[in-house]
């Protein structure tokens, strides 16, 4: 009797193991493509801020180089064009990122980069894993759960 009873608790242990092991990868699961998602989002707000900062940038640019043309055409001194020069960079960078193609170059850089540079950006020790998270897990466990 206690032989028979012994058993099934062992089976039922078995079985809680296992979906306690199908949880715990659900879990992770679910926070693959949360963490995935909250990417998603602040990029989004990175480009929607780029464009809001080249509507202003934009506007600071315009009014800038028509004040130091007109200075220049003033004064006669040329050198007061010389600050449109990197505004203009600047400008062009903006809306390049908000409405250009710079985060489809990026994105194909890094592409790029995963496939012909992959050992550039392996992690010392190699991948994280399930297996090695528990492991480790095990190992500082303080109760002897499983073996």
């Amino acid at each position: 009797m206690g032989f028979i009873f012994s058993k099934s608790m062992s089976e039922n242990m078995k079985n809680q193991q296992e979906f306690m092991l199908m949880s715990a990868r659900l879990q992770l699961e679910r926070q693959l493509i949360m963490q995935n998602e909250i990417r998603e989002r602040q990029m989004a707000m990175q480009v929607a801020w780029s464009r809001e900062f080249f509507k202003y940038f934009g506007a600071f640019f315009g009014i800038a180089a028509i004040s130091l043309t007109a200075g220049a055409i003033k004064r006669k001194k040329p050198a007061f064009l010389v600050p449109i020069v990197p505004l203009s960079f600047v400008l062009t960078y903006q809306y390049d990122l908000g409405y250009g193609t710079l985060l489809q170059r990026m994105k194909g850089e890094a592409e790029n980069i995963l496939e012909t540079e992959k050992s550039k950006l392996q992690l010392p020790g190699g991948m994280i894993t399930f297996e090695n998270l528990e492991k480790a897990r095990r190992e500082q466990s303080k109760f002897i759960i499983d073996k």
